[in-house]
């Protein structure tokens, strides 16, 4: 089992844990491995859909997110077959999948096809998700949970820009054999990071309660309306991870009179200051009341980049670049705080006899925010600017302050009487 002191986390940096645990040690490799895959997609993808294979901007939308519906209900569904067969057998399964996905890209040729392997793909990753914090929920213990799964966040983002940077190789040649060598690297990739995950620990599925009975109907998820509630909010505050990556980029090129190679260094800043201070950000977050509190503090803050972001489109270019500085400072202290209460809750409030249909819940309601984002904000920042703006700012608010109210003072749910 992980508690906290085993984890060894210094600042906000990877550390070599005091007492080495096999399975967060088995996670970070296969994390790592798997983030740099995901940077290689996030440069190459679309463009490989719309330079090389020939598919329409609006065809590519459309299939991603037809894609994206697919993998929310995967996402859900991950929860309870790993309670039944396993998380370690549901991480296997669902990241051989995506790596036959991506590979089948690079033979895409047609629009059809491209939906059919988006589909797997995606709908794998989300099932591998569910999985691995099903994995945590039943294996580590306290607030060793929610270090772990800080730690993994700081590995997914440094890896990540590591495949990113391999993937602007591929785009600087430009060629199709460039492209499909970039994807065959990603599939690849997502292959060796399975490999280690056949070290970890063979969990029996708890079978105490038949799925027919009474009390396995009580236990659902489904029928805890306050897990229900946060996880929906928790949904709400998620869409800020688009506002970075869509939103901010719109907001930049086409709003304010800062150059449009800003905002990548923005990305990168957002990058650093999460790889430093999400675990940081972890210690302070040690009960249901430091976790709802968190939430909030962390939407407020979000709410301030919101504003911040606003006012970058009045002023001169020096005001514009300082104004969107600070509001990315501000939206990353918001995003490592926000997440840190958010993934205690999401272990707290769940029924530690069925880790995974919690934990499924509580990633579905990320995938459904995650889908609807890019909508969101371009309906209200990006076309009505500060009206907008400040809508979306009052939503990250409403939905830390619903969270703070949803908790209460309640005691968690695996509190010994």
């Amino acid at each position: 089992m992980v508690d906290a002191g085993t984890l060894g986390c210094t600042g906000g940096v990877l550390t070599t844990p005091v007492r080495p645990d096999p399975t967060a040690s088995v996670l970070l490799v296969s994390t790592s491995v798997s983030a740099a895959s995901k940077g290689i997609m996030f440069s190459v993808s679309a463009l490989y859909f719309s330079k090389i294979v020939g598919l329409s901007a609006v065809t590519v939308g459309a299939g991603l997110t037809i894609a994206g519906i697919v993998a929310i209900a995967t996402t859900f569904g991950a929860g309870r077959v790993s309670d039944r067969y396993g998380a370690r057998a549901v991480m296997t399964g669902s990241a051989a999948t995506q790596a036959a996905a991506l590979g089948g890209y690079c033979l895409t040729r047609n629009a059809a096809t491209f939906v059919v392997l988006a589909c797997l793909a995606l709908g794998a990753q989300g099932m591998q998700r569910t999985a691995q914090v099903t994995l945590i929920a039943r294996t580590s213990t306290g607030s060793g949970r929610t270090a772990l799964r800080a730690r993994l966040r700081v590995a997914t983002n440094i890896f990540i820009a590591v495949g990113s940077g391999a993937g602007a190789l591929a785009l600087a040649i430009g060629s199709g054999p460039a492209y499909r060598i970039a994807l065959a690297t990603a599939a690849l990739l997502v292959v060796l990071a399975v490999l280690p995950l056949r070290t970890l620990p063979t969990l029996e599925p708890d079978r105490e309660l038949d799925s027919a009975s009474d009390e396995a109907r009580e236990s659902s998820p489904l029928h805890d309306r306050r897990y229900l509630t946060v996880a929906g909010l928790n949904g709400v505050v998620s869409v800020q991870f688009a506002l970075l990556t869509v939103g901010m980029p719109l907001w930049v090129a086409g709003h304010t009179t800062a150059p449009d190679f800003l905002a990548g260094g923005l990305l990168i800043l957002n990058t650093v200051l999460v790889t430093l201070f999400q675990v940081r950000a972890t210690r302070q977050v040690t009960s249901l009341v430091t976790a709802a509190r968190a939430v909030f503090t962390g939407t407020a803050l979000l709410a301030l980049a919101c504003v911040l972001y606003c006012a970058a489109g009045y002023p001169g270019t020096v005001a514009a670049v300082t104004f969107l500085v600070l509001a990315v400072v501000a939206h990353s202290f918001g995003e490592v705080t926000s997440e840190a209460g958010g993934w205690e809750l999401a272990f707290e409030l769940a029924d530690p006899r069925r880790p995974g249909a919690y934990q499924g819940v509580s990633q579905t309601g990320t995938a459904v925010g995650t889908a609807l984002a890019p909508l969101l904000i371009t309906s209200t920042a990006i076309a009505h600017g500060a009206v907008g703006w400040v809508l979306m700012g009052g939503m990250f608010v409403a939905a830390g302050a619903g969270t703070d109210r949803a908790v209460g003072p309640g005691r968690s749910r695996n509190a010994r009487p």
